[in-house]
């Protein structure tokens, strides 16, 4: 019994070299694959050719101006001529001209309130005048015949015709005749004055316009009650609000630190939020000679040298103060990028584009320099992201990491 238990323990030497020999052979075909696929693994990977790394910038869209631009300030469009249309008397709309966005011209009638009373007194104060005028003419028709009898009486006076009495009637009868004809034209002047007056009245419930200018905002309604005071329950103000668009100028606050890089007729370049693929020429207009102690500003002018009707009140605006007029050809926005990212390449102009995580080694055509940075005449687009001062280490389709900036 213990001998066969002994033979129990033996090892089959056969089983172990089986086992050995397929061990080996999954050795075999894993150190094969990464033979073969190995390096290819790596260099994605980046073990072999490890990524460098690199600053990088935008080409961008700038503005030759730029360059010379000595100061920045921000503000809004503003009309410097700009009126709430109301009138002096109170009445109820019943007729309106105009909406948002109206052009008037001045002294056109863009409204009118309820005037039958105020049309009644003015007719009414035509005709006392027709009345006055009746009345003077026949004053000075019964003057004439008192004149004429007097001059004849006084002549039968002095050859002893007539009595000393009947003289003395025609005289008096002449001077009631001239005080009359004055009577009669102070009462004319009275009508006209009255007249005057109610047209004035009419007048004010006929609304005008006061310059040239372009509806803001409209106000009232027909069948609202309008009051010069407008305090009145659902009473208004005002009609209509106008801007005169030709005085648009930009108010821009400027530190008081920098007032003294800014003076009045110094060109400028506006930009507004509203355009931003535009600028506009401009200077300053006025400084004005007062600060806010709030904010240690002071609000500059800054009109506009072209109109333009897309130009719009309460605007935002982006005001860049000039060392000097802007020429023709530096009206258009050019597409530039940092010089430090230009290299000469085979006697060629070549930039690095990072895309994803490689470079692309791209010629460029260059222009002229911008301040700190070059004109790009072809080769990259507004956008694409360039290696600033890329080294010799760099090759087309190099891996690179993005360094912080």
């Amino acid at each position: 019994m213990e001998s066969e238990d002994l033979s129990k323990l033996k090892i089959d030497k056969s089983r172990v070299r089986t086992g050995t020999r397929k061990k080996r052979r999954l050795i075999y075909w894993v150190l094969l694959i990464i033979v073969v696929l190995g390096p290819g693994f790596l260099y994605v990977e980046g073990f072999f050719t490890p990524a460098i790394q690199v600053q990088v910038a935008s080409v961008s869209q700038i503005y030759p101006s730029q360059a010379f631009t000595m100061l920045n300030a921000s503000g809004y469009v503003v009309a410097q001529r700009k009126s709430a249309l109301a009138s002096k008397v109170t009445g109820r709309l019943i007729w309106l001209g105009v909406e948002e966005g109206s052009s008037v011209r001045k002294d056109q009638v863009i409204a009118r309130l309820e005037n039958q009373d105020v049309s009644a007194s003015k007719d009414q104060a035509q005709a006392n005048v027709s009345v006055a005028h009746f009345n003077l003419e026949q004053a000075q028709a019964e003057l004439r015949d008192a004149t004429v009898s007097l001059n004849r009486n006084k002549e039968l006076l002095s050859r002893g015709v007539i009595a000393r009495q009947t003289y003395d009637d025609v005289l008096a009868r002449y001077e009631k005749a001239a005080a009359g004809v004055a009577a009669a034209e102070a009462a004319l002047k009275a009508a006209s004055a009255a007249l005057r007056g109610a047209r004035a009245i009419l007048e004010y419930t006929l609304i005008r316009a006061p310059f040239d200018a372009v509806v803001l905002t409209k106000d009232a309604d027909i069948g609202d009650i309008v009051t010069p005071l407008g305090a009145a329950a659902n009473a208004k103000a005002a009609v209509v609000t106008i801007a005169d668009m030709s005085s648009l100028e930009v108010e821009a606050d400027v530190s008081e630190s920098n007032l003294g890089r800014v003076k009045p007729g110094q060109p400028c370049e506006i930009q507004l939020d509203a355009l931003p693929e535009q600028r506009f020429r401009g200077e300053i207009h006025m400084i004005v000679p007062t600060a806010d102690r709030s904010k240690a500003t002071v609000m500059v002018k800054v009109r506009f040298v072209d109109k333009d009707s897309r130009i719009l009140p309460e605007m935002s605006a982006k005001v860049a103060f000039l060392s000097r007029p802007v020429t023709g050809e530096e009206n258009d926005a050019r597409i530039a990028l940092n010089q430090s990212a230009v290299v000469d390449r085979k006697n060629l102009k070549a930039v690095f584009l990072v895309k994803e995580n490689r470079v692309v080694e791209t010629p460029v055509t260059v222009g002229g320099p911008i301040g700190d940075m070059v004109e790009v005449l072809q080769g990259v687009k507004v956008g694409d992201q360039v290696v600033l001062n890329p080294s010799d280490r760099l090759k087309n389709g190099s891996p690179v990491k993005v360094g912080e900036k």
